[in-house]
Formats: structure tokens, C-alpha cells, sequence
């Protein structure tokens, strides 16, 4: 075996032993490239915080640019003047084929997975931007795509590559507050869409026209989604507070925040899900409150999470006067309580666990989060947050939304991607692409 080969492995071998969460044993192994050779890239989606992707990847070499919008992507050009310019990416996947190993996708969430799909499909390497889709079958399909094809993905929970994080897993499952039945998730950042901030009113869609931008392709924007005249409301930033192109603040930060609960408690698919929340067809709900009931894996029981966004909280959180973390995870465990949130951590009570020592960190510290990623894709070596993972992550969020549109409690086959008891749930977990998208 080749030194090379025994570095890929020994590598492979090292992060699974020492991060031991969903890896997915099944991807192969990276392009055949040197460690110190640079990955040819295509950005997808350039401006906003696909600009802060493409700059996270910027050790490498960016052979193409794609965006629709050129004004809001024009920095990023600039900054890379020697890349080529596409506004359609199936245009620009079709003919730089050949000259690329990977993309970055930093798209609104309706469009993550045409593109995401496309690329894996022909052998490309992948970083897509949270949530990984806009809808619970895409996300499915973009996992069993890059395992399918062997490839190295990774999603962008950015937050995941901190020391805090490893150092909250490492304490529940080291058994620092016993055994964890019950975990609650809330987001205390207020609603900044497209409606008055004090009203709990949901805004209808605009219906003025105004012109469209010269600098955007329209039709290429709304892409595979159902077709609404453009608006500043929709666009640049606003598409997260409507369900045809987003999920809103759920969608927005439960793969953030939750991401802590899944990997410290190796949860999968729900088995149950429902949700609460004012409803309406076109606008995302302005609060919402979903609880989650996961089996049992392996030695580790049954969980139930429930998630707030919106401005509420747990009563337990008032009850024990810890209101002042202002968005945040809290594990309930048999023996104790651990909560934290993207910085800091701290076992409750306090008194109880005065002087206590955790163990000694056995979950290697990240290299960065997109630095992981283009270190895999040269090595082979696993990811943290691949599609694998991060499918599944995503599908549990999505469901949350799926669950209040249909005002049902679902009753989740993952296996068959169904709520048992309520077909009228399909439309929200697979939409019909417009004419002409596939997936």
C-alpha cells in the first residue's frame, strides 16, 4: 500500500474513532489529488453568504463563478477575476465538467438541490449551505446521491467546527449528567421578515410589480420553484419568509442548533413530530413551537425534543431562572442538566457540579469547517457534517414545518418517506418542480 493510501486511511480511521458520530462509512475515498495540490471549484450562488463560503474555500482554485444576480455577486468577482462567469448553472456544470473536482453551494434554500444533485451526479464533491434543501424528499436524495457516487460533502453548520460544541458532546456522552430522555432547543431571536416586527399578523404575497433589477435574471432565481413575479420582498434577502422558497427562522438556525442534539445524542429520524404556530399559504409562521419523539439506538433510550422559535421558552427555562441564555440547547439528563449554545456551556445545577472535571476531550478539534471538507475531498477522510449526517438534520427540520402546515401529528416511516397517517402531507414533503426543472 502506497504512503498515500496509508495516509487516507489512517486519517479516515483517526476522526471516526475519535469523533464517533454519523460519518457514513460509505463514502470512498477523495479525488486523486495530492494533499498539497489545490481543488478546482465552481462557486454556485456567490453573493450573501455564498460569498462567505466561496472566501472560506479560497486556499483553492475557483475555475468558474455562477450567480444570477450580478450586482450582489459582484464582489466575489472581483475577487476572483480569472474565474469564469455563469448565471446558469446547468450551463456552466455542462461545460467545465471536466476541469472541476468540487462545488460550493450558496444558494436561497429552493435552489440547494438542483444543482447540489446535478454536480454529485457527475462525480463532483459537494458543500452546500444549511438548511441542506427546501423540502424533506430533496434532502433524502442529496444524501443518497453523495453516498451513492462516493463523494465528499459537507453541509454548512458553521458552528459545528467549534471547541464548544466537542466539549458539550463530549460531557453527555460521557454520562456527565446521566441518561438524557428530553432535550429543549429555543431561538430567542426576534422575526425579521417581510411583516411589521410588532404584528403577529402573516403578510399575504405582495402583489406590485415592480421592475425587475437589470443585473438579475429572474426567471433563473425562483428556478424550480413555483413561479411569483419579482418583488423586493422575495429578493435579495427575504425568500426566507416564504414557504415556496424557504422555511423560515426554522429552517434558518434549527440545523444550528439542534445540530448539538443530534450529535451528542446520535439521533436519526423522528418517529413522531408535531407543531404549533400560526398558519398561511404563502408566509412562513412568525412563531413556532414543534416537538419531536425519537426511538431508542442502541443502549441509548427514547428523546424527545422540542424546538422554540419565535421569542418562547421552555417553562423549565423559567422555572429555573435561566431565561438570560437568550437562544440555547438544555439537555435534561437522570442526573443533571447540561445547556449551552454556540460559546459557552455550563452543567446545572451549579451547585451540584461545583468543581467537577469533565473528561478529558476525546473529540478532536476541528481544522475548520470548510478546511475539513477540502482536506476530505484530497484524503478521502470523512467529514463532520456530510450529507449523511446532515440529511437527516435537515429532514427533522423540514418535518417541524410539514407537521404545523398539515396541523397534524405526524406519524414518520422514514424508510418510505411517508406520514402514516396523513397523505395530505406529500405536497410538503416532495413539491412539483416548474416547468422545465428537474432534480
Amino acid at each position: 500500500m502506497s504512503n498515500r493510501m496509508n495516509r487516507r486511511q489512517m486519517l479516515r480511521n483517526s476522526t471516526l474513532a475519535g469523533v464517533g458520530i454519523w460519518t457514513s462509512g460509505r463514502i470512498g475515498l477523495g479525488a486523486d489529488k495530492s494533499p498539497n495540490e489545490k481543488l478546482n471549484i465552481a462557486g454556485i450562488g456567490v453573493g450573501g453568504r455564498g460569498a462567505g463560503d466561496v472566501m472560506g474555500c479560497a486556499s483553492e482554485s475557483f475555475i468558474a463563478l455562477c450567480d444570477v444576480d450580478e450586482k450582489r455577486a459582484g464582489k466575489t468577482f472581483e475577487k476572483f477575476p480569472k474565474a469564469k462567469r455563469f448565471k446558469d448553472f446547468r450551463k456552466m456544470l455542462a461545460e467545465i465538467d471536466k476541469q472541476i473536482d468540487a462545488v460550493v453551494i450558496g444558494t436561497p434554500d429552493h435552489t440547494h438541490a438542483p444543482p447540489g444533485v446535478m454536480a454529485m451526479k457527475m462525480g463532483k464533491h459537494c458543500y452546500c449551505e444549511k438548511p441542506l434543501t427546501h423540502n424533506v424528499y430533496e434532502a433524502r436524495v442529496m444524501a443518497e446521491t453523495a453516498i451513492n457516487n462516493k463523494l465528499v460533502t459537507q453541509m454548512g453548520t458553521q458552528i459545528h467546527a467549534g471547541t464548544n460544541y466537542r466539549r458539550a458532546v463530549e460531557l453527555v456522552q460521557s454520562g456527565a449528567i446521566g441518561t438524557v430522555g428530553e432535550v429543549h432547543v429555543w431561538l430567542g431571536a426576534n422575526f425579521k421578515g417581510p411583516a411589521v416586527p410588532t404584528s403577529m399578523t402573516q403578510p399575504d404575497a405582495p402583489t406590485d410589480k415592480p421592475p425587475v433589477p437589470d443585473t438579475l435574471d429572474w426567471d433563473l432565481w425562483v428556478g424550480p420553484a413555483a413561479y411569483r413575479p419579482y418583488n423586493p420582498a422575495y429578493a435579495p434577502f427575504a425568500w426566507r419568509y416564504w414557504w415556496n422558497f424557504a422555511n423560515g427562522q426554522l429552517g434558518d438556525f434549527f440545523c444550528h442548533y439542534c445540530d448539538l442534539a443530534f450529535w451528542a445524542l446520535k439521533l436519526r429520524h423522528p418517529r413522531t413530530v408535531e407543531s404549533q404556530g400560526p398558519v398561511h399559504p404563502e408566509s412562513v409562521s412568525r412563531w413556532t413551537i414543534s416537538r419531536h419523539e425519537y426511538p431508542s439506538r442502541g443502549d441509548l433510550p427514547p428523546v424527545k425534543l422540542t424546538w422554540y422559535n419565535g421569542g418562547g421558552y421552555p417553562e423549565l427555562v423559567k422555572q429555573k431562572n435561566i431565561h438570560q441564555w437568550g437562544s440555547a440547547v438544555l439537555f435534561i439528563g437522570s442526573e443533571g442538566m447540561l445547556i449551552a449554545d454556540y460559546g459557552r456551556h455550563k452543567l446545572l445545577p451549579e451547585s451540584k457540579y461545583a468543581g467537577f472535571k469533565g473528561p478529558d476531550p476525546f473529540i478532536p478539534d476541528s481544522i475548520g469547517h470548510h478546511k475539513e471538507w477540502i482536506e476530505a475531498c484530497k484524503t478521502g477522510g470523512p467529514t463532520t457534517c456530510n450529507f449523511d449526517y446532515s440529511g437527516a438534520l435537515t429532514e427533522a427540520a423540514l418535518l417541524s414545518n410539514v407537521a404545523l402546515r398539515t396541523g397534524r401529528k405526524l406519524v414518520w416511516d422514514a424508510k418510505t418517506l411517508k406520514a402514516a397517517n396523513c397523505p395530505e402531507a406529500d405536497k410538503f414533503i416532495r413539491r412539483q418542480y416548474r416547468e422545465g426543472w428537474t432534480l
